[in-house]
């Protein structure tokens, strides 16, 4: 632990502070692998400002885990993968969401959450995986197979949501498709994520949508391979995102919340996490014993929200996330089926029924 009015310095020794000179030092001490001490004052104005702010609105911060330590570790109140943090919207008590992740995570919370406010900081915290699909393209794809159930990743928009029977994440997609207990899905609109769980569930064919991760579709087995050759005995860990030749070169596969419970149950002494970059910065904050080793992939949506632009929106209130009611009662019921999925069922229940509404 620290002592009273000091903070480790960047090359992990510390240095003296006065305690009134260097602020707010108990969280810096949270993130000191990653900020270095002289970044530190600059930063902590926004953190001080959030926190009161919060108390001000009654708002809680809910954080991806992709977002940089600095948010992950000081300002947020909720923080994990999709799958969680769509739970934990759907039961938050508090006035004011503000969600440190990208748009689609944000429509989910307002979906979750109809009567909160829900912010995001930056409007252009889009997703790659959204963007590759509309409602428009669904509907073309259920005309196509007609009677066959939308499985469809919750990187999505409202929109498509809407069109869809039930949603997924990354965690419990696998879980998802066996519920439905029949022997034919659309999954959609990651293509990887698709081809992967079909190894999870071959008795279930797949068809699938050309749409992909840019963070993730980059990574090749060859890049596994580099790793391996330079770090014998390495753990290599790759989201289900994946092309699925990565997957299978890796030693495990899971959503990110999988990822961080991988590491700190099996506790390998190298690992490198074939993901987002600063998934790694945010285990390294409780597992200081464990090596992590880069390559990993920056995702320019999530780096593009910053304690700068959290507080700006608990100032002034933007940028408010609105789904018009008659689509939000649609995607909200296929997020609601997937949160009633149990995890790692053995036995399949009925067909999730298809929701109601003109377009189905």
């Amino acid at each position: 632990m620290l002592q009273a009015g000091t903070a480790p310095r960047a090359d992990g020794r510390q240095a003296s502070h006065r305690s009134d000179a260097f602020p707010l030092p108990e969280l810096y001490e949270r993130v000191s692998r990653h900020v270095p001490a002289v970044e530190w004052p600059a930063l902590a104005p926004d953190v001080e400002a959030i926190l009161r702010l919060k108390r001000e609105r009654n708002a809680v911060v809910l954080a991806h885990n992709y977002q940089a330590p600095e948010i992950f570790h000081t300002v947020a109140d909720i923080v994990g993968d999709s799958l969680a943090l769509a739970r934990e919207a759907a039961r938050v008590d508090a006035d004011v969401i503000v969600l440190a992740g990208v748009h689609f995570m944000a429509e989910t919370a307002k979906l979750l959450n109809p009567n909160k406010t829900v912010l995001i900081p930056d409007l252009g915290a889009g997703c790659s995986l959204a963007d590759s699909i509309t409602a428009a393209d669904v509907r073309a794809l259920k005309a196509k197979y007609p009677g066959v159930p939308v499985v469809t990743y919750v990187n999505t928009s409202a929109a498509v949501k809407a069109e869809s029977d039930v949603c997924c994440t990354s965690g419990n997609a696998a879980d998802v498709v066996r519920a439905l207990g029949v022997p034919r899905v659309l999954m959609i609109p990651d293509e990887f994520l698709a081809r992967n769980v079909q190894q999870q569930v071959p008795e279930v064919e797949m068809l699938t949508w050309a749409g992909h991760c840019e963070v993730h579709e980059r990574f090749t087995p060859a890049d596994i391979a580099e790793v391996r050759d330079s770090y014998p005995g390495i753990t290599v860990i790759a989201h289900p995102e994946c092309p699925p030749e990565v997957v299978e070169a890796s030693d495990f596969s899971g959503s990110t919340a999988m990822m961080m419970n991988y590491v700190t149950e099996k506790r390998p002494a190298q690992v490198v996490l074939v993901t987002e970059c600063s998934m790694a910065d945010n285990i390294a904050v409780a597992n200081p014993d464990i090596e992590f080793i880069k390559p990993c992939n920056l995702c320019p949506h999530m780096k593009r929200i910053t304690l700068g632009n959290i507080r700006h929106a608990l100032e002034t209130m933007t940028h408010e996330v609105t789904v018009e009611p008659a689509l939000a009662d649609r995607a909200r019921t296929a997020v609601e089926r997937m949160l009633a999925v149990k995890p790692t069922q053995t036995v399949s229940p009925a067909p999730i029924p298809a929701p109601t509404s003109a377009a189905a």
